[in-house]
């Protein structure tokens, strides 16, 4: 098993044929929440505002078509009797619905995340009200009920100012489990309510910030004293010795009134030794990432960084592996990373897996050096992923050139000619694009023309056809035709209209595109300090 490792690809597969039994510190997934949300990736404008045009990642929904097999083959396998028998039930009650079938993806997934945990670790899932509650019957099933820990809300959305007949509905859940009663657990502390810091006050005697504790106790009439002209009430004592209260007295540790004797609640405890306020199963200290949130990378379920590193320092140590099987914009791996942990992400968008690539080289510099194996390294890998699936081989090619998807919105279909884009300044406030199609099938001259043609109908400054197949020598002359245009902004340079690249020669490094600096087309992560160590991409 590979440790520092990005995974493309299926994670209960990835799980399976890749994670060793107990090896895994710490579990993070924030699944698809089955909510029949379309969730879109966002793009940066010239401002560097969110794009209003987004780019379709995947579609959260279910259907039992789909969850059928994977249903059959789980209540076939599982190991635990006790999950399948209740799986059955659940499907009783819920039959072929797009929530039984949402179940039964996840059923899989949860018990392979259970064997890959250590003893001492310990599970966070996140969801919302959607499907929370068969969720945490199922994980009940899976860990042990004893096995619960927490269940942790936090507010991932303001509350709406728009009419409805129910409360808003504002925030997520997170279940805390252990796969043990023996496992890491590190305290966590938040800073103290303006309540909590009014009690505290100047000490008079080094100006250090002070609040007084109770020197008594209930009950304890043996120690009903009167002690440096202060007696506790009748019915209390002093909840130290007279040895013990001399002590504190000599060292100055205890308030006094104004005629100099100890005040009842006159221990000092000192604000800067405090480690602040436990951490509550209520999250409302960490903010959502918001529209204008500085580390917003402009994917729609992103979570802020602050929730993880919570998480990861709750529940793991120093060089602990956390995994997330569904790493999205990879916030676990940037958190995990940041604070000293190894880590494992899994993705089964290509999107995803560059949206990562490119946060850690923003965030930890040249210290992330990559070596990418789960993608296609060779033609014959980039072929098999064209004839598996089109529109991921779209999505990898496109990374090759660092293109942006193409946006508006429009999934799959309907995109006019523009698979992605390239970006370039011609001056201060006016930016250029670069129109790029993918071809993984066979092309032949007429392509290029439609290129050129699409260029100049949608007024791009040049296109580039990303080809599987080697071009001809007619269609390498329909390019050469097509002639070059000039950045002024670039000291004059010419750059050809039309481009051919290979996907063998983009691999091999022997080709590349032509054209000025580019911008670059995400949002960029903040850099973080120093570096941890190298991280290999799978």
């Amino acid at each position: 098993m590979d440790k520092n490792t990005l995974y493309y690809g299926d994670n209960l597969k990835v799980l399976r044929e890749h994670v060793a039994d107990e090896s895994v510190d710490l579990v993070y997934l924030d699944p698809p929440f089955n909510s029949n949300a379309d969730y879109n990736v966002l793009f940066r404008e010239t401002s560097g505002e969110a794009s209003r045009a987004q780019f379709h990642a995947f579609t959260d929904t279910w259907n039992w078509a789909d969850a059928a097999q994977t249903y059959a083959e789980f209540l076939d396998d599982c190991p635990n009797t006790a999950v399948a028998e209740m799986m059955d039930a659940l499907h009783d009650f819920l039959r072929n619905s797009p929530m039984m079938a949402y179940l039964a993806m996840m059923a899989p997934r949860l018990v392979e995340l259970h064997r890959i945990l250590k003893p001492a670790g310990s599970l966070y899932l996140h969801c919302d009200p959607t499907a929370s509650h068969y969720l945490r019957m199922m994980v009940d099933g899976i860990f042990g009920q004893l096995n619960f820990q927490n269940e942790m809300i936090w507010p991932r959305t303001n509350a709406h100012n728009i009419a409805s007949n129910h409360f808003s509905r504002v925030h997520d859940i997170i279940y805390f489990y252990s796969k043990t009663d023996h496992y890491t657990w590190n305290h966590q502390f938040g800073e103290f309510s303006p309540q909590q810091l009014a009690r505290y006050f100047p000490d008079p005697d080094s100006g250090r910030l002070v609040t007084g504790q109770d020197l008594t106790m209930t009950g304890n009439k043996a120690r009903n004293f009167k002690w440096r002209g202060t007696r506790p009430p009748a019915n209390r004592g002093w909840g130290l010795a007279l040895k013990e209260l001399e002590k504190l007295w000599a060292k100055g540790m205890i308030l006094k009134k104004k005629d100099g004797s100890p005040r009842l609640d006159g221990r000092k405890v000192f604000l800067d030794e405090k480690r602040g306020k436990p951490v509550s199963d209520i999250w409302m200290d960490i903010e959502r990432v918001g529209n204008t949130a500085r580390e917003r990378l402009g994917y729609a379920t992103q979570k802020p960084q602050a929730l993880l590193e919570r998480i990861i320092q709750a529940s793991t140590n120093a060089g602990d592996l956390v995994l997330d099987p569904f790493c999205g914009c990879g916030t676990t791996v940037h958190a995990a990373q940041k604070l000293g942990r190894q880590w494992i992400g899994i993705d089964v968008t290509y999107l995803a897996i560059n949206l990562i690539k490119r946060r850690l080289k923003d965030a930890f510099a040249d210290a992330v050096q990559s070596e990418e194996r789960g993608q296609p390294t060779d033609f014959q890998s980039a072929k098999a992923l064209a004839e598996l699936d089109k529109w991921q081989f779209q999505q990898w090619a496109l990374s090759l050139i660092d293109a942006r998807p193409r946006s508006a919105g429009e999934g799959k279909g309907a995109d006019r000619g523009v698979d992605g884009l390239i970006y370039f300044y011609e001056s201060r406030d006016k930016r250029e694009k670069i129109l790029v199609q993918v071809k993984g099938g066979g092309v032949q001259r007429g392509d290029v023309a439609r290129l050129l043609g699409d260029v100049d109908n949608q007024k791009f400054a040049a296109g580039v056809l990303i080809t599987l197949e080697k071009p001809t020598k007619p269609m390498r002359e329909e390019a050469a035709d097509a002639g070059r245009f000039q950045s002024k902004l670039w000291h004059d340079k010419d750059y050809p209209r039309i481009q051919i690249l290979t996907v063998e020669g983009l691999l091999c490094g022997n080709e590349r595109v032509e054209a000025p600096p580019q911008m670059n087309p995400f949002t960029k992560a903040r850099r973080e300090g120093n570096p941890e160590k190298q991280v290999d991409l799978m």
